[in-house]
């Protein structure tokens, strides 16, 4: 593994180090053997291989001696970095990044047809600025992927000179206007379900999260659903929606949603966005945080960072630690103290604090709405839309003056209808 530290910076808090140790857990989840790893301070990126020149010597020395066969970087490489990097090492050699190892883990775990596309999708993004040499280690993950050393979906990655390259250019092409094509049917079906659900007046509640934050047990042991559970990063990723019944016998939809993580790669957020507006689309989020991680702090604001990034920041919020049955007593304490008041603690493997948390969702569900009669003009119709869409409507009167709407509305939207308040 190699980690590099760019002038003072840190990765949302955190050090070189524990960026790292990330960095060979998702190795770990890939199931690949880490050998060892070499740092290195630099005031701006090597402009062609991304570390110094003694640092590359040091690590080729290294791959020798470890008779490793991959060189995992911390960053995610420019294609430029990635081909001259590529040059410097033996051909057996792969020189893989970040974001290319986490795109590695989505196409081990997507499931359905919806998380194979997304995933298939960010990887022809990935590849596409990439295709100078070849990309076999990559090869087995894409959904029309041949097998074939070299080969993705029958294109042919290591064809002969520039000619060869622009036909591969545009065949990727074509292929990536094909998937986005069949991610926008997914996006309006699942729109088309959405608003059935609005329909209903039925709340949604989404489970966010870090990865391995232990959202999925969460949800098992609330509903009594039976999602796939393992001690992994990204062990499930395609969203999965239960009901539950809380003590004040009013039904809400629980959706559990893909993992986040530090540095998480632009195109696969952008490939994952019909999955990602469960989450935009929730009356209240449930930020699910592993109490017993030792970068529990950080890790909380890079999920928050996130759901900013993915336009869902103004929704209501709900903190609740998990994994406290890891936590001795005084730890506990100390975790209590540190945290908002209004954070919730939760063990959802042994079902400790589930009393408090059901009830803290019904009045979070209640708190994240308000009551309201809206009279909006006829040229209004976007807000007459987004009044049915985002909140819930118990009668609806044609007036002269426009379209009296008596129901109740998310506190976060209040302001775009306060001039039509009553």
């Amino acid at each position: 593994m190699v980690g590099v530290r760019i002038g003072s910076e840190t990765h949302q808090g955190l050090t070189l180090d524990e960026s790292l140790q990330e960095l060979e857990l998702l190795a770990e989840t890939a199931d690949i053997e880490v050998l060892g790893s070499v740092t290195q301070n630099l005031s701006a990126p090597n402009s062609r291989t991304f570390i110094g020149k003694g640092k590359l010597e040091e690590l080729k020395l290294l791959v020798e001696e470890l008779d490793a066969g991959m060189v995992l970087f911390d960053e995610e490489l420019s294609p430029r970095h990635q081909r001259e990097l590529e040059k410097e090492f033996d051909r057996n050699i792969k020189i893989l990044d970040r974001t290319a190892l986490i795109l590695d883990i989505f196409a081990q775990h997507a499931n359905t047809r919806e998380g194979m596309l997304q995933v298939e999708l960010a990887q022809y993004k990935y590849r596409l600025p990439r295709l100078t040499r070849a990309w076999t280690h990559l090869a087995r993950q894409a959904g029309g992927a041949s097998g074939r050393s070299g080969s993705v979906g029958g294109v042919g990655l290591r064809g002969p000179g520039e000619m060869q390259l622009e036909v591969d250019r545009r065949e990727i092409n074509k292929k990536i206007d094909k998937l986005e094509d069949e991610l926008e049917k997914v996006r309006q079906h699942r729109n088309r379900h959405r608003q059935q659900r609005r329909k209903t007046s039925i709340p949604v509640v989404a489970l966010v999260g870090y990865t391995n934050a232990g959202k999925s047990t969460l949800l098992n042991a609330l509903t009594g659903a039976d999602i796939f559970v393992a001690d992994k990063l990204f062990a499930t990723l395609d969203p999965t929606t239960r009901q539950l019944e809380l003590p004040t016998s009013e039904t809400i939809l629980l959706t559990d949603t893909v993992g986040f993580i530090q540095k998480l790669p632009t195109d696969l957020v952008a490939a994952f966005r019909a999955t990602l507006e469960e989450i935009a689309e929730a009356d209240l989020l449930l930020h699910v945080i592993d109490g017993s991680h030792e970068n529990a702090e950080e890790q909380r604001l890079t999920v928050l960072e996130t759901l900013e990034e993915i336009g869902a920041g103004e929704i209501p919020i709900l903190t609740v630690y998990n994994k406290i049955d890891l936590l001795d007593e005084e730890s506990l304490k100390e975790l209590k103290g540190s945290t908002d008041s209004l954070a919730l603690f939760v063990s959802a493997l042994e079902k400790s604090g589930f009393e408090l948390l059901t009830e803290a969702i019904s009045a979070g569900i209640i708190q994240g709405f308000q009551n309201v009669v809206i009279l909006l003009p006829y040229n209004e119709g976007r807000l007459v839309s987004m009044f049915h869409e985002k909140g819930h409507v118990d009668q609806l009167d044609h007036e002269e003056t426009g379209v009296r709407i008596t129901g109740s509305l998310p506190v976060q939207l209040l302001s775009l209808f306060e001039d039509y308040l009553e």
